[in-house]
This record gives C-alpha cells, structure tokens and sequence, in this order.
C-alpha cells in the first residue's frame, strides 16, 4: 500500500510531537518531516517529498497566506490543509483562492484531521460544515460582484453534471466518481471543468459553495 507522505509544520512542540506520534501509528499516512518554523519549507518539500502538507494558520515567523502561494506556486501539486482554523473566519476565501485543499477547526477532532488528510491526498476538497454556508457564499457573492457571471440564476445543468457536483460534494476524488457512475475518469475531468465554465468559478471547492450559497435545487429544474 502506498503511503500518503505528510509534511507536518507547528510551532508549538508539544503539539506537533503529539501530531507525529498519533498519526504515525496509521498503516497508510507517513510524517515524512515535522517543523517547528517554515523558514526552509521549500528545501523541505523537495528533500521529503510530501503528498500533504499540514500547517498551523497561526504561524508567527510567517504570513501562512503567503506561505500556501509560496508553496503552490512552486509545488502545485502538493495539498495544503491549514489547521488551527476559527470558524467563519473571513478571510478563508483568499485561502481557497490560494489553493488550500482543506480546513480544520480549532476544536476538529484526531479523527477528523485523519479524514482531511486521507481526503484531500486522493484529491478531494474539504471544508468543516460550519465553514461551509458562511465562506462559500462569500465566494459566490465575490463572483457576482466581480462580474464572473451575471446571471447564476440562469444556468443549466445536465443531470450528469448534477451527479458529478452530488459527489463532488460528497467529497469524492474524480477517480472515485468515475467508479460510482461507471464512467472513465477523463470523462469526469470533462464535466468538473464544463461546471467549472457553467457556474464561473475557479475550483472544485468552489463548486460546493454553489450547491450551499445558491440553493442547489432551483438549478436542476
């Protein structure tokens, strides 16, 4: 079995001992690395070569926006899940924007950090349910306001493009979906990015919001 290989990054010690020693007892996840401070988080990614990075959103020797561009911008590939979060905080959607792949709040438990992690290193987004009106709709309402799209009301959809956003925000990967509706994956590459172009936004993240701020079921109609 393949491991998911996880770059841990948390000043406080005791913590993120902590993190290493639970997660480390899991059969399928690797902390490759722990840091107490980013400084050399790009020499890091590249000697450890993480699949996930998980990052304290309270880092004091760095802006942690600042270090999720640095980080995708170099390594695009790499997923970020940002820990530490106080719910509705506003400014997550310059994270999302960044290229966070996901979020845990401050009171998440060790199984939900387990179920993040798991989560976005198959390629899922994942956002807490109490994030999810709040943030989302902000996302949308910056859409509209930027001129993304002028009327979200008017979009059609298919209703094999309804199924792929039902999983999508079930939190399933594109390879998962193709197996749940028995399609090949390339195929649902192709409708994620026909959504993507139909509702103006940018993520799959995003596509969840949508389904939350827009009141899903006045679009299948």
């Amino acid at each position: 079995m393949k491991k998911i290989r996880l770059l841990i990054i948390e000043e406080n010690r005791l913590l993120r001992e902590g993190l290493v020693s639970m997660i480390g007892d899991q059969p399928d996840i690797k902390v490759v690395a722990a840091l107490g401070r980013s400084e050399n988080i790009s020499v890091a990614v590249r000697q450890f070569k993480p699949h996930v990075i998980l990052v304290d959103i309270a880092l004091r020797s760095e802006n942690s926006l600042r270090l999720v561009e640095s980080v995708k911008g170099e390594f695009p590939r790499v997923k970020v899940i940002l820990m530490d979060l106080v719910p509705g905080k506003a400014d997550m959607a310059h994270y999302v924007k960044a290229g966070v792949s996901g979020f845990l709040v401050e009171d998440a438990t060790f199984q939900d950090c387990l179920r993040t992690i798991r989560s976005v290193a198959k390629g899922a987004d994942v956002l807490p349910p109490t994030l999810t009106r709040s943030l989302f709709s902000e996302i949308v309402s910056h859409a509209v306001i930027g001129g993304k799209t002028s009327r979200i009301e008017s979009v059609k959809l298919t209703r094999r493009e309804c199924e792929v956003i039902e999983l999508i925000v079930q939190g399933m990967s594109n390879k998962e979906i193709a197996q749940r509706l028995n399609i090949a994956t390339y195929t649902v590459k192709s409708h994620v990015h026909n959504i993507l172009e139909k509702l103006a936004l940018d993520t799959r993240l995003q596509i969840a919001s949508y389904v939350h701020a827009e009141r899903m079921p006045k679009l299948l109609s």
